[in-house]
């Protein structure tokens, strides 16, 4: 996200009062210590993977600091507002164009040259490419995430097919026979209308590109998105999606088991949901599967994390060495065990418990297709905007038409001090 010139000034002033979390422990003896920002539950889970790189190199302490995602965002920029960035710290993948925009990150591609571990053949290529910003490498992707379909597959078959769609015109004739189905307390799929990894997925999809003239402008009155648009407000026109929000479905896995959504539309955390919260009399209903296309397989987002080092470190050699230690196949895969974080590396998946899952083939298969979204500061911004927008869409109170010209607006007026900074980057000097 974007910050305002005022917003600049009062994350300045509060990084001269706000330190550091605290630290995780003491280095011992002489050993150099190397300050690392984890977030969320993987703040939790490395700090059991940090303890083998140490015994590997005796000469470093991981200073591991667990910062909770909603408040990273600003911790990173009052550090670097205050000059006390870390030596190494996880990104979501979407705030890896701001923290460039800022000239904060060390640019990696000289230290994948000469890395007999990190392999850029070996990762996705979507999520990869999430972590170039104008040809440049800035970060290594560590987990990786995108959305696909869970599926009631005994529903699916009741009403007369034997397999998840794989176009868009499959998808539609099956969701309007589960939502012909008898009774009216069932819909056939859930989309939460205050998501918009859905909307965004089904965007990533088409030719058009999201943004153009250089990130310049919103391009969402394409032919593309209005397509995209068109199909995701139909499921709820025909009432074959609720209008609600996530906060208003108080159990998915519960009523994905009664029934009332056949297909979820989602992520790869919930396989763990659905095997604790299921009954053991349902685990064999249920299933995953690739994302449709308008015309077959289709692409997904790439979201996840990754991992990247500060400009301004004293230890970036350091630095590195947990980098490659983190991207190791077999420690993906530790990491994989512990939170169920997806690895994006394909070597990481050779491993029994991710190639044997066959609740996780259909991400495995997704995985080769996903697509970075557009490498832009404001991008969030957008995003958020755009998925308002679509929510009144899908209410009734704007055309396709109107939805993706009110999008274009929004999202123009966010990228006018791009504009701006790039009209005056551009200009010659007199």
């Amino acid at each position: 996200m974007s910050r305002s010139p005022r917003g600049w000034l009062r994350l300045a002033l509060l990084a001269a009062t706000l330190g550091l979390l605290p630290a995780c422990g003491r280095p011992a003896g002489h050993a150099q210590t190397l300050t690392f920002w984890a977030v969320g539950r993987e703040g939790e889970a490395v700090a059991r993977l940090i303890p083998a790189f140490e015994r590997e190199h005796p000469g470093i302490h991981v200073d591991l600091q667990e910062l909770p995602w909603k408040a990273a965002h600003q911790k990173l920029l009052t550090a670097f507002a205050g000059d006390t960035t870390p030596d190494i710290a996880q990104l979501g993948n979407t705030w890896i164009a701001e923290l460039v925009a800022l000239d904060a990150l060390e640019p990696l591609q000289p230290w994948v040259e000469r890395s007999a571990v990190v392999k850029p053949a070996d990762y996705f290529r979507g999520i990869w490419d999430t972590n170039r910003i104008d040809g440049r490498l800035y970060g290594i992707p560590w987990y990786v995430d995108t959305r696909l379909l869970f599926y009631r597959k005994d529903l699916l078959k009741a009403a007369g097919f034997d397999a998840p769609p794989r176009d868009w015109a499959g998808w539609s004739r099956q969701m309007a026979a589960l939502q012909a189905r008898p009774g009216h307390d069932h819909y056939a799929i859930l989309l939460p209308t205050n998501e918009f990894e859905q909307l965004l997925s089904l965007a990533l999809q088409q030719d058009d590109p999201l943004l153009r003239d250089g990130g310049r402008y919103g391009n969402f009155e394409s032919a593309g998105f209005k397509r995209a648009l068109r199909f995701y407000v139909e499921a709820f026109r025909r009432r074959q999606a609720p209008l609600l929000a996530d906060t208003e479905v108080a159990n998915p896995w519960a009523e994905f088991g009664r029934g009332v959504y056949p297909f979820y539309f989602s992520g790869p955390w919930n396989i763990r949901e659905f095997r604790q919260r299921l009954p053991a009399a349902q685990q064999g209903t249920w299933a995953t599967a690739p994302l449709p296309g308008p015309d077959g397989p289709g692409a997904g987002i790439a979201s996840g994390s990754s991992l990247v080092i500060f400009r301004h470190s004293p230890h970036q050699a350091q630095a590195w060495l947990l980098i490659e230690y983190l991207s190791r196949p077999r420690v993906q895969q530790q990491l994989y065990d512990l939170l169920g974080d997806l690895p994006p590396r394909r070597s990481a998946w050779l491993g029994d418990t991710l190639r044997n899952d066959p609740a996780l083939r259909a991400f495995r298969d997704q995985l080769e297709r996903i697509r970075p979204t557009p490498a832009v500061p404001e991008w969030e911004r957008i995003v958020t905007e755009m998925q308002l927008v679509a929510a009144q869409a899908a209410h009734g109170e704007l055309t396709i038409d109107q939805a993706a010209a009110e999008i274009d607006r929004r999202a123009d007026a966010i990228l006018e001090k791009r504009r701006w900074m790039l009209a005056h980057a551009q200009a010659p000097r007199r």
